[in-house]
C-alpha cells in the first residue's frame, strides 16, 4: 500500500488579536507526512510563540528521526515558564501517516481527533503514558483510502459558549457536522474551510478563543504534470514530448505553441472550447491529455487562486472561484486537490508572442511564473520537480 495524505488546515484569531496561538506545521519525509498542531496557552504574542515553538521542535526533531519521548522532553526543558501559573504549557497533536500505511496519532491535552472511515465516525483506540512528565495518548492503526482525520485547538468546542449555545459547540457536535461535511466533499481544503467557517458562525464573527483546525484525508499518490513552453531546440520536441507522456499522472499542456507540439507529437488536432465565456482564455482539448490551455495569462490568473489559498485569508467563498470552468481555475484546482507531487516540463525557447510593444523579447515572464508556481506549489505541500529543455 503506497499512500499520501491530502492535507489542509485553517485558523481563526482570538477576537481583536493579531497573531494566531495556534501553530500547524504539515510536513513530509521519505517515508511519511506529518501533521502538527500546538495550541499556545493564552492568547496574542505569547501564545504564539510557545505554539510556534513547541510545533518547530517537534516537527524538527521528527524530521531527524527522533522518537516521541525525546521530543517531549525537550519541550518540557525549551519552553519557558509562564510567570503566573509556573509551568511552561503548550498543547499538541502530532499525526504521522507513512507511506506503507501504518498512522500514528499522538495528544497531549488537546480535544481528541475526529477520525471518519467509510461514512462514520469511528471512535480510535487509544492508550495512555507519561513521558517527561505530560500523560499522552497514543493510537497506532492501519489506515484505509479515504480515511479523514480531523485534528483541532479546543478554540473549535468552545464556539458559542455564552452567545448562541450555552455551553458551546461540544467535541460530539463537531464529529457530527464532520461527518455531514463528508457527505458533500472529501476535500481536505474545502473540509477545513468548512469546519472553521461553522466554528466563526458559532462565535458570531468575534472568536473567544484562537481556533483552528486541521484536516488529513488519505489518498492514494496523485502526480500531476504540466508542460509549458516550447524547448530551445526544435529537435527536443519529441524528447520532452516523450518524458512527459511517459511520466505517471494527469497530463496538463499551458500555451499555444505548446498545445501545437503536443498535438503533433500525439498525431491529432488541438480542438478549441469556443463555448467558455470571460476575461481568460479558452481551453482546449487534445486526445491524450487531460486539461489545455493558454500559456501567460492562463498561468498567472491561476497563480492569482493558488497564492490566495496559501495566504490562509480563504473561507467557503474562495471556492467559487475555485470551481469555475475557466482554464485558470481549473488548473489551479487540479494542483490544490489533486495533486501530490507536481512535475513542471518547462521549454527555454523565445516566443514571439511575448514581444512587447517595443519589441523586447521578455523571456522572463513564462520564467517568472514557472518559479512562482514552484514555490507556491512547495508551500502547499507538494512534491515538486522542474526540468528545463
Amino acid at each position: 500500500m503506497n499512500v499520501s495524505i491530502d492535507s489542509a488546515w485553517k485558523s481563526l484569531n482570538k477576537y481583536q488579536e493579531e497573531l494566531c496561538g495556534d501553530k500547524v506545521e504539515i510536513l513530509q519525509t521519505s517515508e511519511s507526512d506529518i501533521v502538527i498542531l500546538a495550541d499556545g496557552m493564552g492568547s496574542g504574542v505569547k501564545a504564539n510563540i510557545l505554539a510556534t515553538l513547541t510545533s518547530k521542535i517537534l516537527g524538527t526533531m521528527m524530521l531527524e528521526g527522533e522518537s516521541v519521548e525525546e521530543a517531549v522532553e525537550t519541550l518540557a526543558s525549551t519552553l519557558p515558564i509562564c510567570s503566573i501559573r509556573k509551568i511552561a504549557y503548550a498543547t499538541f497533536s502530532i499525526l504521522q501517516i507513512f507511506h506503507s500505511g501504518e498512522a500514528y496519532l499522538v495528544e497531549f491535552d488537546n480535544p481528541s481527533c475526529i477520525f471518519i472511515r467509510e461514512g462514520h465516525c469511528v471512535e480510535l483506540d487509544f492508550s495512555e503514558r507519561n513521558i517527561g512528565g505530560k500523560l499522552v495518548r497514543e493510537c497506532r492503526l492501519q489506515v484505509k483510502k479515504n480515511d479523514c482525520f480531523v485534528l483541532m485547538s479546543d478554540g473549535a468546542i468552545y464556539a458559542g459558549v455564552g452567545e448562541i449555545l450555552n455551553f458551546g459547540w461540544t467535541w460530539k457536535s463537531m464529529a457530527e457536522y464532520a461527518l455531514k461535511c463528508t457527505k458533500s466533499t472529501l476535500s481536505a481544503p474545502r473540509l477545513a474551510a468548512m469546519l472553521v467557517g461553522a466554528c466563526k458562525d458559532l462565535y458570531m464573527e468575534h472568536p473567544g478563543d484562537d481556533t483552528t483546525v486541521a484536516v488529513a484525508r488519505v489518498i492514494e499518490r496523485r502526480i500531476l504534470n504540466i508542460f509549458t513552453g516550447p524547448p530551445e531546440r526544435k529537435a527536443d520536441d519529441r524528447v520532452l514530448m516523450r518524458e512527459f507522456m511517459a511520466s505517471p499522472g494527469k497530463k496538463v499542456v499551458c500555451g499555444g505553441t505548446s498545445g501545437q507540439i503536443a498535438a503533433n507529437y500525439l498525431k491529432t488536432s488541438v480542438k478549441p472550447n469556443m463555448d467558455e465565456q470571460g476575461d481568460i482564455p479558452p481551453t482546449a482539448s487534445i486526445e491524450g491529455l487531460d486539461l489545455v490551455t493558454e500559456g501567460v495569462l492562463t498561468l498567472g490568473k491561476a497563480l492569482t487562486l493558488l497564492k490566495e489559498y496559501d495566504s490562509e485569508e480563504i473561507d467557503v467563498a474562495f471556492f467559487d472561484a475555485l470551481d469555475a470552468g475557466n482554464g485558470a481555475a481549473k488548473l489551479a484546482r487540479m494542483i490544490i486537490e489533486d495533486c501530490t507531487e507536481l512535475n513542471l516540463f518547462v521549454g527555454r525557447a523565445s516566443n514571439k508572442a511575448y514581444y512587447d510593444n517595443n519589441g523586447l523579447f521578455d523571456i522572463n515572464v513564462r520564467k517568472n511564473l514557472v518559479l512562482q508556481l514552484f514555490e507556491v506549489a512547495q508551500n502547499l505541500g507538494k512534491l515538486v520537480n522542474i526540468k528545463y529543455y
